[in-house]
C-alpha cells in the first residue's frame, strides 16, 4: 500500500522539523512538501496534492484561515488537518464551514498527530478530544439531544447520507459509495438535516460527535 503523502506547513522551523521526524518515523507516511508561510503553503500544496496537509493556522503573509479557504478551491482532494495552539469555539466553527477534515491541539501528545493523520487521510473527520467538548458546549448538548430524539424520524438511507457527510464526505463521494444519484444524495442530506433542524456543517458535526459517529477507527 502506498504510504500517506503529507505536506507540513509550519512558522516555527523547530517544530516543522519535529513533525517531520515524527510522521517520517512512521513506514505508511511519507512527508512531501513544507512551508513556513501561507502564500509558500498555498502554493507548494497545490502543486504536489498531498493527501494531508498538516496546516498552523498563525502564519506569517497568509493565516491558516485564508489558506484553507483558497486550497478547498485550488485543493479539493486534499485533507486539511489543522494543527494549532488556538482553543477558541470561534475558530472551530469557522473551520469546520470550510470543510477541513480535522483540527488537533499542540499541546497534545504525538500519537494524537499521527492517528488523526490517518483518520483524515481515511476520508473521516478528526476532532481533538479537547476540541470535541468545545465544539459540542453544555447548552448544544441539550439542543443536540433535543436533535437525537427527533432522529427517529429519519429513515435509513437518510442516517446513512448524514453519517457519511458528518465524516468529511461529500454528496459525489456519497453518491459513489451508496450508488444513488447526486441529486438524490442532495435531498436525503437536505431532508434528514432539516428533520433535525440543522443548518450548517458545525452543527452537523456537533450532532455527529454526540450521536457517537466520529469515534473509533
Amino acid at each position: 500500500m502506498a504510504p500517506i503523502r503529507i505536506f507540513i506547513a509550519d512558522d516555527h522551523r523547530l517544530l516543522l522539523a519535529g513533525l517531520k521526524v515524527l510522521v517520517q518515523d512512521d513506514p505508511t507516511m511519507q512527508v512531501i512538501g513544507e512551508a513556513v508561510d501561507g502564500h509558500s503553503a498555498l502554493r507548494l500544496a497545490t502543486e504536489l496534492k498531498p493527501d494531508v496537509i498538516v496546516l498552523d493556522l498563525s502564519m506569517p503573509e497568509m493565516n491558516g484561515i485564508r489558506v484553507a479557504q483558497a486550497l478547498r478551491v485550488q485543493c479539493p482532494s486534499c485533507h486539511i488537518l489543522i494543527l494549532s495552539v488556538h482553543e477558541d469555539r470561534a475558530y472551530l466553527r469557522q473551520l469546520l464551514e470550510l470543510d477541513v477534515s480535522g483540527y488537533v491541539l499542540k499541546r497534545s501528545a504525538p500519537e494524537e498527530l499521527i492517528a488523526a493523520i490517518r483518520a483524515v487521510a481515511a476520508g473521516r473527520v478528526y476532532l481533538d478530544p479537547a476540541i470535541a467538548g468545545m465544539i459540542v458546549g453544555r447548552g448544544s448538548q441539550r439542543e443536540s439531544a433535543r436533535n437525537i430524539d427527533r432522529a427517529a424520524e429519519l429513515s435509513t438511507r437518510e442516517t446513512e447520507v448524514l453519517r457519511l457527510a458528518a465524516a468529511g464526505y461529500t454528496n459525489k463521494e456519497v453518491s459513489s459509495r451508496l450508488r444513488v444519484g447526486v441529486k438524490t444524495i442532495e435531498t436525503y442530506k437536505a431532508r434528514a438535516m432539516g428533520k433535525l433542524g440543522l443548518e450548517t456543517r458545525a452543527e452537523l458535526v456537533r450532532y455527529a460527535i454526540v450521536k457517537g459517529w466520529l469515534g473509533g477507527p
